[in-house]
């Protein structure tokens, strides 16, 4: 029995220590003298604990475990990491004795963590809230974790775990988590080529992303995230006669259909504007100055709300201007025409196109109307009738408001007016 039992056992790996991190709540000790009966017995009990249920029944291995755990307390790191070595490869693990050793020093959790496929969600999450930033380091590059775990990373605002989860391509991430990671790449703009690389990041999360986004971010934000309404169209087009008929009386259904109809402009607005077209308005805000009257008409002509006008116009990169112009059929000479209005570089020192007028222009041209109308009235949806007085005036006192119990675009609306104010 013995002989067998030793042959069980494993030898020690190298291990690498981690500076500079306290030390696990009550795992702080002094080294123990070298001891060869306690190095003999601590391999011993490992390879009880390790035996197959057909050799150990589950009482007598939580037994052992429970002795195990006793003596590794007062262990030294290498055997603790050999212990924890050893029982990275076991498809079912002591719960006590799974518990002390993930939250040990990183060194001694480490093969438990990458390798050790019987930890359930519970043990990691144990781990996540109760372990160091380097057991969370391991954990974001842990295989195959799962989308709750994820959320529970993200929480910690930690970047250098949060850069792992992203690069992790393994690890399931909820619409909660890439929702909270966006927010974060406000202040963290390293994270926003991971965030582009995630399968899961949705439309919803990349049009709120538009806003800190660089120029070419947005471009590849607008040709992947843009999309057609056709489908949509299609299944809704006996819908509107319906409520026609029904004279729009129930907002639900009249906001649906505001975001898929194919007409963009407004033309309510055009019959009781001083303007005879979406062009003339613009031509005089580029003549005479974009002054806020002004920016409200252009915004209620082009079908979409002030605070949406607002938010565009007041966009420092400038790809939402060309967002605006291509989705309601404005030309690149009226697009030229509002950079003008909002008093914007036309030209360098040289006297060539200015270069940011040259990448809003560029953005323009890559845009089809109907994906340009899709950003377009998810912005106006989000950003105005998602956002009520109520988030509005949390928001401008800085109150906390609980994202879980808000909708899709309300928390997008929230990321976006929350940049607003920042700034």
């Amino acid at each position: 029995m013995a002989a067998n039992m030793a042959a069980m056992s494993v030898s020690a790996s190298q291990i690498v220590t981690e500076t500079g991190s306290p030390e696990a709540e009550g795992m702080t000790r002094p080294e123990a003298p070298v001891s060869q009966a306690r190095h003999v017995l601590l391999k011993r009990l490992a390879d009880v604990v390790c035996l197959p249920e057909s050799r150990i029944n589950a009482f007598e291995r939580a037994v052992t475990a429970d002795l195990l755990v006793e003596m590794l307390r007062d262990a030294g790191v290498e055997e603790r990491a050999r212990v924890a070595k050893r029982l990275s490869i076991l498809a079912e693990l002591p719960n006590s004795l799974v518990r002390l050793l993930l939250v040990d020093e990183v060194e001694v959790a480490r093969p438990l963590i990458e390798d050790g496929e019987a930890l359930s969600d519970s043990d990691l999450y144990y781990c996540a809230r109760n372990g160091r930033p380097g057991h969370r380091l391991l954990l974001a590059g842990r295989k195959g974790l799962s989308s709750f775990l994820s959320e529970i990373l993200v929480d910690s605002e930690e970047m250098p775990v949060i850069e792992t989860l992203l690069k992790n391509a393994k690890a399931e991430m909820s619409q909660q988590a890439v929702e909270a990671v966006v927010a974060l790449s406000q202040n963290a703009p390293h994270l926003i080529p991971l965030l582009m690389r995630r399968a899961e990041l949705r439309p919803s999360s990349a049009y709120i992303l538009f806003w800190w986004s660089p120029s070419d971010v947005r471009r590849l934000i607008l040709s992947r995230f843009g999309v057609n309404r056709e489908i949509m169209q299609d299944m809704a087009s006996d819908v509107f006669a319906m409520a026609a008929q029904e004279k729009w009386q129930d907002a639900m259904s009249r906001k649906a259909l505001q975001f898929i109809e194919r007409r963009q402009r407004n033309r309510e607005a055009l019959k009781k504007s001083p303007y005879d077209s979406l062009e003339a308005a613009i031509a005089d805000a580029a003549q005479n100055g974009m002054t806020r009257k002004m920016a409200e008409e252009i915004a209620y002509l082009s079908g979409i709300k002030p605070s949406t006008g607002a938010k565009i116009l007041r966009d420092a990169g400038g790809e939402g201007l060309a967002v605006l112009c291509k989705a309601t059929g404005l030309s690149r000479k009226a697009l030229r025409a509002l950079w003008k209005a909002l008093r914007r570089p036309m030209r360098d020192e040289d006297g060539r196109m200015h270069p940011q007028l040259a990448e809003v222009l560029i953005t323009y041209d890559m845009l089809a109307v109907d994906r340009a109308q899709t950003v377009l009235r998810y912005w106006n949806w989000s950003l105005s009738s998602a956002l009520t007085h109520v988030m509005l005036r949390s928001l401008s006192r800085g109150e906390d408001i609980d994202l879980d119990s808000l909708s899709v675009p309300q928390r997008a609306a929230m990321l976006a007016f929350a940049q607003d104010l920042k700034t």
